[in-house]
């Protein structure tokens, strides 16, 4: 009887302590699963973070250049500006080497062009001159032909004065060294004429106030 009791008494104990271990076992397996997991739950702001760490090398690139302390999405994003703005300095130098060889070529046609007026405007005292040539050759009078070169002289002159050409009048003139080139000196014939152009050997020329050509002259002392 007794040991009846104690085995009944025994079956209830362990019972109810398989139970009570059954019921901690439960209880842990769902705290486990109701434990948020700090390490799986944001995964993306870690990458984030690691994404945004910068090598020893870039940080000191950007501490050099003023830039110390941005992220590597700011430093993107200032790449992609600096990029953009190499771009538009490429285009513009481009543009600019392109304007410059247009005006150089430009130049250079208009210095190939430049005198066409000047040679069209002569042609005809070329003409006469030619003219002039074959009547000279069947000429019986000097006289004739003195005129024939004096009128040809005179239009060529003529032409010139038209595109802007005008001489200088040195003789008696003050020497200046800024219109004259001094090619001798020799004796004044006379006290006032000291210190000026007693002859010219080669007249001086202006074409639209701009002296082309010094006037060789002599000078009397």
């Amino acid at each position: 009887m007794k040991e009846s009791l104690e085995n009944t008494v025994g079956q209830d104990l362990g019972g109810s302590k398989e139970g009570k271990s059954s019921t901690v076992q439960h209880d842990e397996v769902n705290n486990l699963s109701e434990k948020p997991m700090d390490s799986e739950e944001n995964p993306s702001d870690d990458a984030d973070e690691k994404h945004d760490e910068l090598d020893a090398e870039t940080q000191d690139f950007l501490t050099r250049l003023g830039l110390k302390g941005k992220s590597k999405r700011e430093v993107i994003e200032l790449k992609k500006k600096l990029e953009e703005m190499s771009d538009k300095h490429l285009r513009c130098l481009a543009e600019f080497e392109n304007a410059k060889r247009r005006n150089a070529k430009e130049r250079l046609e208009l210095m190939k062009t430049a005198s066409q007026d000047v040679m069209q405007s002569l042609l005809p005292v070329l003409d006469d001159f030619e003219r002039a040539l074959k009547q000279m050759e069947q000429a019986t009078s000097v006289e004739a032909v003195r005129e024939g070169v004096v009128l040809i002289h005179d239009k060529l002159k003529g032409v010139l004065e038209q595109k802007g050409l005008k001489r200088m009048d040195s003789l008696g003139q003050e020497f200046n060294v800024e219109q004259h080139e001094a090619v001798t000196e020799i004796l004044a014939p006379s006290e006032s004429m000291k210190g000026k152009v007693i002859d010219e050997i080669e007249r001086g020329y202006v074409l639209n106030d701009k002296i082309i050509r010094y006037a060789k002259v002599i000078v009397g002392k």
